[in-house]
């Protein structure tokens, strides 16, 4: 078992019963803090990494932190004037923190592996049972169609990777940043919608009925 793996496998598991107790504070100050296919073959991407030098509690402990942040009603940061998530959105938001680290596979729709609208299909469905579209083109025709600057938690966001209209999708988080899987050879992350390279892909944002 290779050290990487063994990183990922702690990390996921120390997620899954970390997001457990969203309902307790931070642990630490938020201040500090398409076609099946549907990929999106970029460059780089904003990734939310964790120094490698970091043990594997502390690096537990900030992805704790920041998932707490972002989950838990009232612990956002004051730079943000977001309403707390409501129970539904929370439920969309701890089953998509759990699948951090799941391996990206192309036409992917279980914890084997996803692409990106496998992954956002995924988390809908087991999360409240509201069944999507299989491609990010089609789900952008779904649902309230929401301003850039109105995002909310749980919003779908969608991109244009290749000048060819919509071909990747991800879930909304807060403070600026989406979950998503983002291309062969990367796992599920979190990465930046306001700077980087996904600011500028950027086309449409869709807010799910019954969210």
């Amino acid at each position: 078992m290779t050290r990487n793996y063994f990183n990922r496998s702690f990390t996921r598991a120390a997620l899954a019963a970390l997001l457990a107790l969203a309902a307790v504070p931070a642990f630490a100050d938020p201040a500090t803090g398409g076609m099946v296919a549907d990929r999106a073959d970029s460059p780089a991407d904003t990734r939310a990494a964790l120094p490698d030098s970091m043990s594997l509690s502390d690096r537990a402990l900030m992805l704790a932190s920041d998932i707490n942040r972002l989950i838990v009603p009232g612990a956002r940061s004051a730079a943000t004037s977001q309403a707390p998530a409501s129970g539904r959105v929370q439920s969309v938001l701890s089953r998509a923190f759990a699948l951090l680290g799941t391996p990206y596979r192309w036409g992917g729709t279980s914890t084997d592996g996803f692409d990106c609208s496998g992954l956002v299909g995924y988390v809908f469905r087991n999360a409240l049972g509201i069944e999507l579209p299989r491609v990010s083109r089609d789900m952008a025709n779904t649902g309230a169609s929401v301003d850039r600057s109105q995002l909310t938690a749980g919003d779908l966001v969608f991109f244009s990777t290749h000048s060819k209209g919509v071909d990747h999708v991800g879930i909304y988080v807060g403070d600026g940043k989406f979950l998503h899987a983002p291309r062969t050879g990367r796992d599920v992350t979190v990465s930046n919608l306001d700077t980087g390279y996904w600011s500028g892909k950027f086309i449409q944002a869709r807010r799910v009925a019954g969210i």
